[in-house]
């Protein structure tokens, strides 16, 4: 498993919250930021900070290799083909939404269908539906197993020559099912769909080869992944944004401008109106920096056995509810007896650890289990075992007080 050296590069967590150690296990929602990017960060505004592309000035010049050698980063980390293929957003939900605005409004029509599975985070759902009413397409939604898994055979029953997108996860945020997004996007393909895949979950914590994939378009925000809020990619294959038309205007994405019409840049930048997000993209680049010193293959294999310690040690608490596979992604979902969730994430806060309580932005998903809400911990390259003992014997303490008080 990663060392004790690891947790010591970010900053944040050398701190006690409630006079206990922090112990964050929260970065599903949000990963923590090691030294190397806050200082990439600071080097930008304190160094070189300027507009992009435009200026001839040595800020401008560094500002722009800086911001394209992000994107050229991002690029080698998700194998994609050429940096056309790689367009800066502000995270995973704008990725999506550009998908949903500029391809499928464009491309789909009454009688068409969009599969979706019931696992899926807000942001890949609500467009779609938008999606739906605009164009009078219908939506088909993928079955859940018992265990939070999808069955290949729903995907190939569900999957017509009616489809023309199938969106989904490649890790739920709830369950932490790793869905099979290989053979998916092949079925897909074979019945002339395209696939957009919310890799929010997945970039952060395993290698992600877009190409060896085969995906149409793939969204990740960058603030997960140990980088900046506010910066995220969508990927997308070449052949498909060159014939998508960009959902902002203005300055950055053009290439001529006349009193009544005008032309685009070319890929990826036509994309990218206004002042693009550059600090962000920086950050970002060293965040990929970072991530690829430590090894992408070790922080998923110190995530596994995370999640697998954390699974046996969780289920020895009596009353406890864990929902998901037993195969999954760095992140356990659980209710602990009748205490809400809120309750227990309050109180586990009160001992120094952070953990998630909601519904996640999965309300159909919430649905479907039959709960209002759940609690969450989720884990990083920074966390270790110690963190799940703490997590453990402070879910013991919560339900004991929580059996005191009622």
């Amino acid at each position: 498993m990663l060392n004790e050296e690891v947790r010591k590069q970010f900053p944040i967590l050398d701190q006690e919250v409630n006079e206990h150690r922090l112990v964050y296990l929260d970065s599903a929602a949000t990963s923590q930021k090691p030294s190397s990017v806050i200082h990439a960060l600071s080097e930008y505004y304190e160094g070189y900070n300027s507009n992009v592309h435009r200026g001839v000035h040595t800020l401008g010049t560094r500002a722009t290799e800086g911001y394209e050698g992000a994107r050229e980063k991002v690029k080698q980390f998700i194998n994609a083909k050429n940096i056309k293929e790689v367009v800066f957003t502000r995270g995973t939900t704008t990725a999506i939404n550009t998908v949903a605005h500029s391809y499928a409004r464009e491309n789909l029509s009454e009688g068409d269908e969009i599969v979706l599975t019931k696992m899926e985070h807000h942001s890949n759902i609500i467009p779609w539906q938008q999606v739906a009413k605009v164009t009078g397409a219908k939506l088909k939604y993928i079955p859940l197993q018992e265990d939070g898994t999808i069955s290949l055979d729903d995907v190939r029953e569900l999957v017509t020559s009616k489809t023309k997108i199938v969106a989904m996860s490649h890790v739920s945020n709830v369950l932490g099912t790793i869905n099979p997004i290989k053979e998916v996007t092949k079925i897909a393909h074979d019945n002339g769909a395209v696939i957009v895949v919310d890799g929010a979950q997945s970039v952060p914590h395993m290698r992600v080869d877009v190409q060896d994939l085969d995906v149409d378009f793939y969204a990740f925000s960058g603030h997960k992944m140990c980088g900046p809020t506010g910066i995220g990619v969508l990927y997308g294959k070449q052949s498909l944004l060159e014939n998508m038309e960009p959902v902002e205007f203005g300055g950055e994405m053009i290439d001529f401008v006349n009193l009544y019409d005008s032309t685009w840049k070319e890929l990826p930048w036509k994309f990218e109106g206004g002042t693009p997000i550059i600090a962000g993209a920086i950050g970002l680049g060293a965040a990929i920096d970072f991530l690829n010193e430590i090894g992408m293959e070790n922080i998923e294999k110190h995530e596994e056995e995370l999640a697998k310690y954390a699974l046996e040690q969780m289920e020895t608490i009596d009353d406890i509810t864990i929902y998901g596979p037993k195969e999954r992604a760095g992140l356990v979902t659980f209710n602990l007896g009748d205490v809400h969730p809120h309750d227990a994430a309050t109180a586990l806060d009160s001992l120094g650890i952070a953990v998630r309580a909601g519904h996640h932005c999965a309300q159909p998903l919430m649905k479907e289990l039959q709960v209002a809400a759940t609690a969450r911990a989720s884990f990083y390259l920074y966390n270790s075992k110690q963190d799940v003992d703490q997590l453990v014997e402070g879910l013991r303490k919560t339900k004991e007080y929580f059996g005191d008080v009622f």
